[in-house]
Formats: C-alpha cells, sequence, structure tokens
C-alpha cells in the first residue's frame, strides 16, 4: 500500500505521474497517433477529480443517502460521457437508458443477495465497477452499430428492399458488430488470474481481507459485469436499430 505521509514518497508519486503522462503524450506524438492533447487532458481531469473525490469521500461513505446520491451522479456522468462518444445529435441522451439497464440489475442482485452490504464502503466501489462496465459497452456497441449502418448502409437498402422491417434490417446489419463490445470482458473474465489481477481483487488484498475472500468479491464482480455488459450492449443495440440513437442527420 502506498503511504504519501512521507516526502519521499509524494516526491515518488509526483514523478511517476508526470513522467508516464509526459512518455504517452511523446509517443503519441511521434507516433503520429493524434491523442497527445487527449491525453494531457485526461491525466489533468483525472488528477482533479480524484483529489475532489479524496476530499469528499469519508462524509460520502458515512452517509447512505449521500452514497447513493454519488452513485446516481455516477450514472449520469457515465450516461454523459457515453452519450458524447457516440453522436453529437442529442438523441444520444438514449445511452444513458443502456447505462441504467446494464448496472441496475447487477447492483440489485448484489445487495439483495447481502454479498455487498448497503454501506457506502462497499457500495461505491462496487457499483462504480459495475457502472464503468455499462458505460464502455454502451459506447463500445453503440459506436460500433452507428458505424455497421454508415459503412454498410447498401445492405441495409437491399435488406428493406426484401421486405424487411427498419429494425431487422438495422440488426441484420449492426448487431454482429455490436456483439464485439462483449469481447474485452469476456477476455478479463477468461484470463483472470492469469494475465491480470483486477481492481477488486487487489484492493481487497490492500484492505487486508484473506486471498480467498478477496477471488471471492473478484468473481462474483466479474460474473456481474459480463451481465451488464450484455444488457447494455442489448439495449443500445435495440435503441440504433429502433432509430432512437443515431448520428446527427442520419434519421432512418
Amino acid at each position: 500500500m502506498v503511504d504519501i505521509s512521507t516526502g519521499a514518497t509524494r516526491w515518488a508519486l509526483v514523478a511517476v505521474v508526470v513522467t508516464s503522462t509526459a512518455a504517452a503524450a511523446v509517443v503519441n506524438v511521434v507516433g503520429s497517433l493524434g491523442q497527445a492533447w487527449a491525453v494531457l487532458r485526461a491525466a489533468g481531469r483525472a488528477m482533479v477529480q480524484l483529489l475532489v473525490v479524496a476530499l469528499v469521500i469519508a462524509a460520502v461513505l458515512d452517509s447512505l443517502p449521500l452514497t447513493l446520491a454519488f452513485l446516481l451522479l455516477m450514472v449520469g456522468v457515465a450516461g454523459a460521457t457515453a452519450a458524447r462518444r457516440l453522436t453529437e445529435d442529442r438523441t444520444g441522451l438514449w445511452a444513458l437508458l443502456a447505462v441504467v439497464a446494464g448496472a441496475t440489475p447487477a447492483i440489485l442482485l448484489t445487495l439483495a443477495t447481502g454479498l455487498v452490504p448497503l454501506e457506502g464502503v462497499a457500495l461505491v466501489p462496487i457499483g462504480g465497477i459495475l457502472i464503468g462496465g455499462a458505460m464502455t459497452a454502451t459506447v463500445l456497441a453503440g459506436r460500433r452499430c452507428l458505424d455497421a449502418l454508415a459503412r454498410r448502409h447498401g445492405e441495409y437498402e437491399a435488406a428493406l428492399s426484401i421486405g424487411l422491417a427498419p429494425r431487422e434490417a438495422a440488426l441484420l446489419v449492426a448487431r454482429d458488430d455490436a456483439a464485439l463490445a462483449l469481447v474485452p470482458g469476456l477476455d478479463q473474465t477468461r484470463t483472470v488470474g492469469l494475465v491480470t489481477l483486477p481492481g477488486a481483487f487487489v484492493g481487497m488484498l490492500l484492505g487486508g481481507a484473506t486471498a480467498m475472500e478477496a477471488a471471492a468479491v473478484q468473481l462474483v464482480v466479474l460474473v456481474a459485469l459480463l451481465m451488464v455488459q450484455s444488457v447494455a450492449v442489448l439495449v443500445v443495440v435495440e435503441l440504433v436499430a429502433r432509430g432512437l440513437l443515431h448520428e446527427r442527420g442520419a434519421r432512418r
């Protein structure tokens, strides 16, 4: 566990953050990847946001109403981020539905079974992981759907010409592409413990839990994420197929 109470550790922390951020930006510039400013902005936002969270988290975790309000804030930010990534059209607000539909059942299931206690110290990290998973799946699936419909518009028109409804034609063209959004989660679950030790496992160990307790919590999180992402992908595919979520000016 990192102890930032000492001056040496604080300077080491600053050195690692600055060096890593600068290296990422330089690689983007040298490799013409075009994301150097995005890297710098992301690192800056992360620093500010984590500082703010560190200042308020104690009060949030000690109050159940504040914890629930914080989770709602997480959902709102996740939905807004997904909307911004998918389209500049105001229909992007529908992305919030996919995030909520994906994360809510999993959070309620873990609470109903008692695996996650109704306490801020457990709700915030587990809820954050599940909400983040729903956001990522929504963005990936929605982006793939919209790109597939734009790239393969001829196939969509051909499907309409043989009598398929717009929803059926859109699903025929875009559904397989959208399903690829599930691959990162599936790979993470398949390789857990062999390639990576995810955050829940490491966090439990650092918090003093036994290895078996940490493994049990991580298993719950991983399988819950599979459900979260599957539901989010299904919902966003339906939103795109029904024309509720689309690129600006691309109404069907």
